[in-house]
């Protein structure tokens, strides 16, 4: 014969874990949610050289940093991102046969696609190669837009950005190619 389960405790309602802000009641524990102050929202100046890197690897540290995941303070909800700068885009390293494919993208009108190779891109618009790919891996809702506005990719070694004393973001693995 089968033995009844033990009976449980009974769970707090959900109107008292209401009650409690920033609480959530998760298998009869209470845990609470991080929610950072505006006044503990920083947003530091980062540069990183795209020197021989590939497109990848730079994407993910770009992308983690325009979120802001490298804090302490990070919350999902909250914009606790860095300025990006991005220099020599020029000269980023493309792995596998990125150089036949293509890049994609809509104007969202009818006959808007637009297709260019990325041996094309690395020679005219290098900038829209490495802005694309951090794009893609920013989470899609209304604050990647902000996060994005703050990625700045730059052509050649020299930026504008001088002023804010961005702090050097180093990326040590680069490409075998360009060993």
């Amino acid at each position: 014969m089968r033995s009844k389960p033990p009976e449980r405790a009974p769970q707090p309602s959900a109107r008292r874990a209401a009650d409690t802000r920033n609480t959530i009641v998760r298998k009869g524990i209470s845990v609470k949610t991080f929610t950072p102050k505006p006044a503990d929202l920083t947003h530091d100046w980062y540069i990183i050289d795209a020197t021989d890197v590939v497109l990848g690897r730079l994407s993910t540290q770009a992308a983690i940093l325009l979120r802001g995941k490298n804090k302490p303070t990070f919350a999902p909800h909250a914009d606790s991102g860095n300025h990006v700068i991005i220099i020599n885009a020029d000269k980023i390293a493309l792995t596998g046969n990125k150089m036949g494919k293509e890049l994609y993208s809509h104007s969202g009108r009818p006959g808007g696609l637009r297709r260019d190779s990325y041996a094309e891109l690395l020679v005219n618009n290098p900038e829209r190669i490495i802005t694309a790919a951090i794009k893609g891996m920013l989470p899609k809702n209304r604050l990647s837009n902000v996060q994005m506005n703050r990625l700045h990719v730059v052509r050649g070694a020299e930026h504008p950005y001088a002023g804010q004393q961005p702090q050097v973001f180093e990326i040590a693995q680069v490409s075998q190619q360009a060993k």
